[in-house]
């Protein structure tokens, strides 16, 4: 079952009214719209070359707006996808995370190399594997994990699809297993997965690292525990913080943990390819998504809709405000999109499948990667953004003052290169 858990995982976001004798501000205004036609083509291609049922992609600068939409929720039919259609976002869930830490920065309840003991006792004393292949022996660890270390992947932690050895065996022994794939799978994680974040991080504590912290970039469920940190350091639940400091004053009102059945019609069907052929994995209809999860996964939890996706973004690219609301300062906006990783550490990329990046000089930042040098044709020079395994892409590239949101459902995410063909349709239209 595990097995077939990682295979999936791997084919596998002004006042209205004036005083008296004051002149009224009128409200913001939608941003501009602006054609782009080679990202059109782009979208309207994958669907008449049958590379996905259906695409949504937002791209804009700091006050425009292009939406790109094209093909059906599923194979079989289903409504046509447009910019309020659902997608399961998986690992875009972090950069999310990541920024909602940062608020927690921005108000003094967190620091950045604060040990995150501090907030989970259990983490107090940590150990570190010392024969990985074979067992789970373990010596103590020469620091404390801190919050840039849950933030940048360099905790130590692991994660059931990369991780290996003993190790692997034990995070599913113990159920830390922080995903959703499709009801067949859920039957078997939910038997095993700790029932609340609290839960979730004390089991994680028990268990040793892969390495010392601050010395080595290692996927992992960083983010996840992450989720308990904030939950303690803001006094309240995880989901009420992202629900009132993010989702809220960001407008963003089709971001979910669990779709209501309400609004279930607009989720669309997540696929894996059997050679060039899209097989229903997780319909949208009886979608795993439609029940509540164990708890909030903070690295891979959330599904959303393109324009809730690329309200969070614009507010990146804005320094943290949107509509007239600031929800973040500008610097702590730019610190969270910088390159966080230890001294020492560097980041090579990552297995393309789980809709991570790769690029010739990357560092990481608050839950996604950073692009240390610009790409000809491509991201520019602190291009920050994650993907998810279902194949959704995202970025804010403050140098060429563009960001983007690409949307579709299919395992693995990299069976297409749409990374590559957006980044090549962008160039084409930014230089028009």
């Amino acid at each position: 079952m595990m097995t077939m858990m990682r295979t999936a995982w791997l084919f596998s976001s002004a006042l209205l009214l004036a005083a008296p004798m004051q002149a009224q501000v009128a409200p913001p205004r939608p941003p501009a719209a602006r054609s782009l036609a080679a990202t059109d083509a782009l979208a309207r291609g994958y669907v008449a070359q049958r590379k996905a049922p259906g695409i949504a992609i937002a791209v804009g600068g700091p006050d425009w707006t292009s939406v790109h939409a094209a093909g059906r929720t599923a194979v079989e039919g289903g409504a046509p996808v447009d910019q309020d259609t659902l997608w399961r976002v998986y690992s875009m869930t972090k950069p999310i995370t990541g920024m909602a830490a940062m608020m927690l920065v921005e108000d003094g309840k967190l620091k950045l190399d604060q040990p995150i003991g501090d907030f989970i006792p259990a983490f107090k004393s940590v150990r570190v594997l010392t024969d990985p292949a074979n067992s789970l022996a373990s010596r103590p660890a020469a620091r404390p994990i801190t919050v840039r270390h849950l933030l940048t992947h360099t905790a130590g932690l692991g994660y059931s699809i990369v991780t290996t050895g003993p190790l692997k065996a034990e995070y599913e022994r113990l159920g830390i297993l922080p995903l959703s794939v499709n009801a067949q799978t859920e039957a078997a994680m939910a038997r095993v997965r700790p029932k609340s974040l609290e839960e979730f991080a004390n089991r994680v504590a028990t268990l040793p690292l892969i390495a010392d912290p601050g010395t080595k970039w290692s996927y992992s469920i960083g983010l996840d525990v992450m989720g308990r940190v904030i939950e303690v350091a803001s006094g309240m639940s995880f989901e009420r913080f992202l629900q009132t400091r993010m989702f809220d004053p960001l407008g963003m009102r089709s971001t979910f943990w669990r779709v209501p059945d309400a609004q279930k019609a607009r989720l669309v069907t997540n696929y894996a390819f059997a050679g060039d052929n899209p097989v229903p994995l997780d319909p949208g209809a009886t979608s795993v998504f439609l029940s509540p999860p164990g708890f909030p996964y903070g690295g891979a939890g959330l599904v959303m809709s393109l324009r809730d996706y690329d309200r969070f973004l614009h507010m990146l690219q804005n320094g943290g405000t949107l509509d007239g609301r600031r929800v973040m300062k500008p610097e702590t906006v730019a610190t969270g999109m910088s390159n966080l990783l230890p001294a020492g550490v560097t980041f090579g990329g990552v297995d393309g499948a789980t809709g991570g990046t790769n690029a010739a000089r990357m560092g990481y930042g608050a839950g996604g990667s950073v692009y240390l040098d610009g790409v000809a044709g491509g991201p520019g020079k602190g291009t920050y953004g994650w993907g998810g395994a279902a194949g959704t892409i995202a970025f804010v590239d403050p140098a060429r003052r563009v960001r983007g949101t690409a949307m579709v459902n299919y395992f693995p995410a990299d069976r297409w290169p749409l990374r590559a063909d957006l980044a090549k349709a962008l160039a084409t239209d930014l230089t028009r």
